[in-house]
């Protein structure tokens, strides 16, 4: 299945979106590390995270792009690129949209 994971504001729009193919098994190795907030992405659905909640992604985030090879570090790289413009602007969202 396949993920991408995309800045939205308030009003839905998108404003930057990361298409990495590792995104899935990124994804997918968060549940196998029971990550409380990465783990719980929807491969079916959208999930959202809000402003307040990026310090705990970031966090999850980091953690995966280090002990992470390859193409799963540099998915988690680009989504944690994403994360700043949430961080910086007010109501903005991460949302790992599902299949």
């Amino acid at each position: 299945m396949a993920i991408s994971v995309a800045v939205r504001s308030q009003g839905g729009e998108v404003e930057q979106t990361c298409t990495h193919l590792a995104l899935d098994v990124l994804c997918e190795r968060a549940r196998e590390l029971d990550l409380p907030m990465l783990g719980l992405v929807d491969d079916c659905d959208d999930t959202v995270f809000n402003r307040s909640q990026m310090r705990l992604v970031v966090a999850e985030l980091r953690r995966l792009a280090e002990e992470s090879p390859g193409r799963r570090a540099e998915a988690a790289r680009q989504v944690l690129d994403l994360t700043t413009q949430v961080e910086r602007r007010p109501q903005r969202y991460l949302v790992f949209n599902g299949d």
